[in-house]
């Protein structure tokens, strides 16, 4: 199985992109992030042409919503939702006695203070409610990807120490991941490969005016496995020259491959 994962910052608008990508990886999965688009405007046609006949989604107008594309039948689909909030950033499904999770996490907003940021404040509780939920499922085969929206390790942001009170690299929300982490003793898929002694990004803000050059990015966007199957990764990577495909999502692809 290879499983990418995508923040696509709006499926319909960037539907030629998607289409370059399986070209060129040929994705068994593809889970997406930030669909933007309510179910019943979905473009199912175009992505059954791709390949992807079988498809879940939890969409909702302009904001949010997560999709999983799968070439192989879905199963057993719930759709989730966390803190009283009906905002379409968590799907799940089993392909192939694998359950995949796919997680768009709160940004957060630009204070890292709940008591003075509603966002942030919604973020961390939601960080709570799914790191309590994990730990009481058993461990059965699973992967968890998605826009997590949090940067853990110092070589996971161009600069640890300009970073500390920026939100997703905030102490508390390093530490609230580290605990989701440790609720099914999740693998970080892509550090197995990439070690975390090197630079890896996955997002590179719209605001640069030359994203490549300033290359002041961050790795938001994650696949975890459960220690079950960790023994079945061969292989990960970052689609980093995505970030210049027009029009950009400020997120690329991340993939794992698994035998």
């Amino acid at each position: 199985m290879r499983i990418v994962t995508w923040n696509i910052n709006s499926v319909r608008l960037r539907l030629d992109l998607i289409a370059e990508l399986v070209s060129q990886l040929r994705p068994d999965v593809l889970c997406l992030q930030e669909i933007k688009v309510v179910n019943e405007l979905f473009p199912s046609t175009a992505l059954s042409e791709l390949g992807f006949t079988h498809q879940a989604v939890a969409g909702m107008k302009s904001y949010n919503g997560v999709a999983i594309l799968s070439r192989q039948p879905i199963d057993n689909i719930k759709v989730n939702h966390w803190c009283d909030k009906e905002d379409c950033r968590h799907i799940q499904g089993d392909i192939d006695g694998i359950t995949v999770h796919n997680f768009y996490v709160p940004a957060g907003g630009d204070i890292p203070d709940p008591d003075l940021n509603v966002k942030f404040a919604h973020k961390l509780k939601f960080l709570d409610s799914v790191t309590d939920w994990f730990a009481k499922q058993s461990d059965h085969p699973a992967l968890l990807v998605g826009d997590l929206n949090i940067a853990p390790l110092e070589t996971d942001v161009w600069s640890h120490k300009q970073l500390l009170d920026v939100v997703s690299h905030t102490p508390i929300e390093v530490e609230k991941m580290a605990a989701w982490q440790q609720s099914l003793n999740w693998v970080d898929a892509v550090r197995k490969f990439i070690t975390p002694d090197l630079k890896l990004y996955t997002w590179w803000s719209y605001r640069a005016g030359d994203w490549n050059a300033s290359d002041r990015g961050r790795r938001l966007d994650h696949i975890w496995a459960t220690p079950s199957i960790e023994h079945r990764l061969t292989g990960a990577m970052v689609i980093r020259e995505a970030r210049g495909w027009q029009p950009a999502s400020d997120h690329v692809p991340v993939m794992v491959d698994l035998v």
